[in-house]
């Protein structure tokens, strides 16, 4: 299958530019900067306390890095690196581009999307592309890749529960960055008593439903497709039959 051009409507891209761009950025996301040079980067940047506020796409642009991030963050998030930014020589700026991606082979410019093969390629783009013609619910889905907004709530979700570890998105060597001291005790424990995790659902229900199990409260649904969702879990009581409204739900 390939695509050309479909545009990727709800995302903003901002253009961090200055001589500190990039040590300026090191010390504030989840993954390592100086991966830019082989690709894009997949990060987070998080509360003092390990809490999720954003995720982003990092790529290089001359003397400039894009950061690719949904709209409905990008006010908060260009205010808050702000006030990060202190003195440094940085520069946060937001642009008019527009998302393209789609797969097969990328054209001029794009780069593959490094959270996960099935994402295909993105590119940034003047003008706007086609309207949406791929199932990326079903793609999400398929491979349990979060989405901001959804799955990855503001000041709620710990990224480790959400999978940012099997999606390239934290580097557990790059040295100090906010909310880094909370991520690395939950990488150092036994295992997760919740995350996100993929259920079969025999009817559809509203995003957000809770899930019970034995009349206790066990996680709740998000994103669906084809029936079959992306859940979050407490995994201690996800071991029996599982209901979402009127829908069965059964563990993945």
């Amino acid at each position: 299958m390939s695509d050309q051009g479909e545009d990727t409507a709800g995302r903003s891209i901002l253009r961090i530019s200055g001589a500190e761009r990039e040590t300026f950025l090191q010390g504030l996301v989840t993954n390592d900067l100086r991966r830019l040079n082989g690709g894009a980067v997949y990060a987070a940047l998080l509360s003092p306390q390990g809490k999720y506020l954003a995720d982003f796409l990092l790529s290089a642009d001359g003397d400039s890095i894009l950061l690719d991030v949904a709209t409905s963050l990008a006010e908060g998030l260009m205010r808050r690196l702000s006030l990060y930014r202190l003195r440094a020589d940085v520069r946060i700026e937001p642009t008019a581009l527009h998302v393209h991606r789609g797969f097969g082979a990328a054209p001029a410019g794009a780069f593959a999307d490094p959270r996960h093969p099935a994402l295909g390629w993105r590119a940034y783009r003047e003008a706007a592309g086609r309207a949406p013609a791929i199932n990326w619910d079903a793609i999400r889905v398929a491979h349990l890749i979060p989405e901001s907004g959804i799955e990855l709530i503001p000041d709620e979700s710990y990224i480790l529960e959400c999978g940012f570890e099997r999606l390239n998105g934290v580097d557990f060597r790059k040295g100090c960055y906010v909310g880094q001291e909370v991520t690395a005790r939950m990488k150092h424990k036994t295992e997760l008593r919740k995350g996100l995790a993929r259920v079969r659902l025999s009817a559809p229900v509203p995003v957000g439903t809770p899930i019970l199990e034995g009349g206790k409260e066990a996680g709740t649904v998000y994103t669906q497709s084809g029936g079959e969702g992306i859940s979050y879990l407490r995994f201690d009581r996800a071991t029996g039959g599982m209901q979402a409204g009127d829908a069965q739900v059964t563990l993945i």
